[in-house]
């Protein structure tokens, strides 16, 4: 019986992988150059030597970003293995560890208490990961994810405005400030985030709809400043109850205030994002689970 040589079957180039495997995550060709520090056609480039190494099509152009097709689902479960095991070699010889980076976005109203405690947790039990948390508004956190910088993100949205991974109802609730109260006042002020910012047309509109005139008392990107408004009397607004002091009182429906139902919080990341940040989406859907209910 002729015995099969194993000398000249195919080597994978580890660059190559780590090409397609970056434009995967990143769902962009030129997000992924960036992050390589390389260019566009370059990048396009080494994904084609590899399709024409393995004879199948990797990666496809859908609607909005790159997704991989099904031969580049099952390359892309190998290629992330035999780069950790290229990062354990080279930690095993430099005598150092190579660690995972899991970039983070969360709102502003997340930053500090459960959520926090819950990832230093996190981060005890997995010492490789090395966490970066950016905090902001959720358009800018949504765009920064969207352009790759970020992996994973805890947004506020209006109902299945996009996909997610989870999605939990967002409470919200009206406040205004319990020693210089700002509802009786004509017009009513209201303290708001910018223009496009969540939650400001929905005030608008229930104002309007009670037939109450209304301005722009003070607008501000930061949750800090918005809470810091209204408890010193700026004006009412609408936030949700994690972000309410004790220096807000509640309105409702005794006010003529109506219940504002449609937003929730989504977790989203890729469906080829690292085992890593899949466990980090469990442990912020966990907390948001506990928090729900």
């Amino acid at each position: 019986m002729p015995v099969i040589s194993k000398v000249n079957r195919t080597l994978f180039d580890l660059d190559l992988l780590r090409a397609v495997v970056v434009v995967a995550d990143c769902g962009s060709f030129t997000t992924a150059a960036a992050r390589l520090h390389s260019t566009q056609s370059t990048i396009s480039q080494k994904v084609r030597r590899l399709e024409d190494m393995v004879g199948h099509r990797l990666l496809v152009r859908g609607n909005r970003d790159v997704l991989p097709t099904d031969a580049g689902q099952t390359l892309l479960g190998y290629a992330r293995h035999m780069l950790a095991l290229n990062d354990q070699m080279l930690e095993a010889l430099a005598g150092a560890r190579v660690g995972v980076t899991v970039r983070l976005g969360v709102p502003e109203d997340f930053v500090g208490g459960s959520t926090t405690t819950a990832l230093a947790a996190f981060a005890r039990q997995h010492a490789q990961v090395k966490l970066e948390v950016t905090s902001g508004l959720c358009r800018d956190l949504s765009q920064a994810y969207d352009n790759g910088e970020l992996d994973l993100v805890l947004l506020k949205q209006r109902r299945n405005a996009r996909d997610s991974v989870a999605r939990w109802p967002e409470r919200l609730q009206w406040v205004d400030s319990a020693h210089a109260p700002a509802f009786g006042l004509e017009p009513v002020p209201l303290v708001t985030f910018p223009p496009r910012g969540l939650y400001r047309d929905d005030m608008i509109n229930a104002l309007e709809a009670m037939g109450r005139a209304w301005r722009i008392s003070f607008t501000s990107s930061s949750l800090s400043g918005l809470q810091a408004a209204v408890a010193d009397g700026m004006g009412i607004s609408l936030l949700p109850p994690r972000a309410a002091t004790a220096m807000h009182r509640v309105l409702g429906a005794r006010e003529g205030l109506p219940e504002v139902d449609s937003y929730e919080i989504v977790l989203v990341h890729r469906p080829t994002a690292d085992v890593m940040v899949k466990a980090l989406a469990e442990v912020l859907g966990d907390l948001l689970h506990s928090a729900a209910h």
